[in-house]
């Protein structure tokens, strides 16, 4: 009895250690780990004497509401030259007897944020909330000051975690105009208000009870997801006269222009002079010699990020970049462009974002639209080509794969400039050919067979090979890469040809066997001739919740040719299949021809995202083609 009552009151204990609010957040989010109570940004724009000064006010109070809350405990606040932290108060909440105790945060760590392929001026402020529980809250409070008007940061009403209240509000003096771009909002009640209040417009955002946002794989960056508001200080009143910041796209070229102005005035390196001359000795065509000079540029200048202040956007002297031999994406568009220019050739300096950023130049004329920078060539038939030195092994007509389809930014002198959208290269452009030629001894697969890979895949398949320094470690990555049939694929020899080259298919020639594959039940043999089935890997599950986003699009082909056995005849082939939407197409068709049986099946993949009907559509048709991929061949005794 006495156990029992010590039992109960443990428990009861233990209950009574849990807040209201707990109980209230545990039951409305049973499965997260933590809510955000409240989330203010309070933003100051002030105009003094033709200065803008933007302070920005940060407060965020969560609530953690498992026991991995100790997980939430480190965290670190970002700034650099454009974002100053100023004041930052942090600490945790436990709670106990019926009230929260508060822990402050006294231990702040300042670090420098580098590691051997990235050096900026950006730090973070590290610290720790002591004592976080499950049932406790941190408050974090911060101010930080915003030291270039144009880099306003957008504001999100979304994360990985619920929110229960968001609220955002911009005080901005009478004398500055302001827009505001809104992205994923459509279906969210957002509570606006505008108000004016001793010579400033005051603007309000508000919205209570946000879910939860899933964590994906291959999911869209989260500014593609989340809704969020960018915030956009378009011009201001100076001596009874407007300045434009940021109105169009013009305000941001002109800015940008004056930033690269005097890039590269400086005498230039007389062997870089020779190197361009040599590279392009005897070449017969333009194009010729702007691959020369590309090629040799993604070889031998080694990329590095680094930024500081301005410097991030300026493009460092191609004389110090070819001395290095080293830069980030600014100094390899800087030597290309210097280096065309010793060729007598023209390059333009070209502003870019990853499709990591979601915004056209149009939508977004400020320097969140872009992050990234290289050099545009266009030919005497008005053909351009987006050089991207910061990449390897990709040939001049491809762009990297992650500005494929996004809008560039080309600089064409002072005041003019082109807006010009990247190609998404098309699907049998990266392509991956098999052929081989099978026979079957007993139930073992005995065969030879060539893989052409182009395009993205092969450029892929050369990072892999990287660092597979020895024989044995190829050929372990060619018996996962090329595998056929079942883990029992295995390669006995094979030769690359074209290996690392820029223009030309790579090309693996190789041996291979798969034992105990082919089933022989009495006077029958029963073979599987699908020995790739990777389409069902772009399956996606049903209840993801975002976009789906793959590198480039695809195209595969894969042909067998199965010599019969001496004494079989082809006793039934399976019937062709052949199915397409819009987005994948896919054709299985075998026929026989004198001793051999020809197994075909190719598949394009048109995609690079997938919204979630469009990922329906897709899985559809790979259920159909799954059902072939069952289909056996039956040989029988003669």
């Amino acid at each position: 009895m006495r156990l029992l009552f010590t039992i109960l009151f443990v428990t009861a204990t233990c209950l009574g250690q849990e807040s209201k609010e707990f109980k209230l957040y545990k039951k409305l989010y049973p499965n997260a780990n933590s809510v955000t109570l409240n989330k203010n940004t309070t933003i100051t724009i002030e105009l003094n004497d033709g200065n803008i000064d933007i302070t920005q006010e940060f407060l965020e109070e969560d609530l953690y509401l498992s026991e991995g809350a100790s997980y939430a405990s480190k965290r670190a606040l970002s700034f650099s030259s454009f974002f100053e932290l100023e004041k930052v108060e942090a600490s945790s909440f436990v709670f106990s007897n019926g009230k929260y105790k508060e822990f402050e945060v006294t231990d702040f760590k300042e670090k420098d944020e580098l590691d051997d392929s990235f050096y900026d001026d950006s730090k973070s402020l590290n610290f720790i909330f002591p004592n976080l529980k499950k049932g406790a809250k941190s408050v974090l409070k911060y101010t930080e000051n915003v030291k270039n008007p144009r880099f306003l940061s957008p504001f999100y009403f979304g994360d990985f975690s619920p929110i229960v209240n968001n609220k955002v509000t911009i005080v901005a003096d009478k004398g500055i105009e302001m827009s505001f771009k809104e992205f994923n909002t459509d279906h969210l009640n957002i509570d606006f208000k505008k108000q004016e209040k001793r010579g400033a417009n005051i603007y309000t955002w508000e919205l209570n009870n946000i879910d939860e946002y899933e964590i994906e794989s291959n999911a869209p960056s989260y500014k593609t997801i989340f809704p969020h508001i960018v915030p956009i200080i378009t011009s201001y009143q100076y001596k009874n006269e407007s300045e434009n910041l940021a109105q169009n796209v013009s305000d941001l070229y002109n800015w940008y222009y004056s930033l690269v102005k005097d890039v590269n005035q400086e005498e230039v390196d007389e062997n870089l002079v020779k190197l361009v001359e040599d590279l392009t000795a005897n070449k017969a065509s333009d194009l010729e010699k702007v691959k020369a000079i590309y090629y040799w540029t993604q070889k031998n200048i080694k990329y590095i990020a680094f930024e500081y202040a301005l410097g991030g956007f300026i493009p460092r002297q191609a004389n110090e970049v070819y001395q290095k031999k080293y830069g980030d994406c600014k100094d390899n568009s800087s030597i290309l462009y210097k280096m065309l220019e010793i060729a007598d050739l023209k390059g333009d300096l070209t502003w870019i974002g990853t499709r990591k950023i979601p915004y056209t130049y149009s939508e977004v004329p400020t320097p969140i639209v872009d992050n990234h920078m290289i050099l545009s060539y266009t030919d005497s038939n008005n053909k351009t080509y987006f050089l991207d030195a910061t990449g390897r092994y990709v040939a001049i007509d491809y762009p990297t794969s992650f500005i494929q389809g996004k809008e560039a930014l080309i600089a064409n002198g002072p005041s003019d400039f082109i807006v010009k959208k990247v190609p998404v290269v098309p699907a049998e452009k990266n392509a991956v050919i098999d052929t081989a030629y099978v026979k079957l001894e007993n139930e073992h697969i005995l065969g030879t067979s060539k893989t052409e890979i182009s395009g993205y895949n092969k450029i892929d398949t050369f990072h892999y090979l990287e660092d597979k320094t020895t024989d044995e470690k190829i050929k372990s990555f060619y018996n996962t890469r090329l595998r056929k049939g079942s883990n029992k694929f295995l390669i006995q020899s094979f030769k690359e040809t074209n290996k690392y080259d820029y223009e030309k298919n790579f090309v693996i020639d190789y041996e291979f066997s798969i034992n105990d594959y082919a089933k022989k039940l009495g006077n029958e043999i029963y073979l599987n001739l699908n020995f790739i089935k990777d389409l069902s890997s772009y399956k996606t599950d049903k209840d993801r919740k975002n976009a789906i986003e793959y590198e480039h699009k695809n195209y595969f082909s894969y042909t067998t040719y199965l010599k019969i056995p001496e004494g079989y005849s082809v006793d039934y082939i399976p019937e062709n299949v052949d199915l397409s939407n819009d987005y994948l197409s896919s054709n299985i068709t075998y026929s026989v021809k004198d001793n051999e049986i020809t197994y075909h099946h190719s598949f394009k993949l048109d995609f690079i995202t997938l919204d979630l009907e469009q990922q329906k559509d897709v899985n559809a048709l790979i259920k159909n083609i799954e059902k072939a991929f069952k289909e056996v061949i039956i040989l029988k005794k003669i």
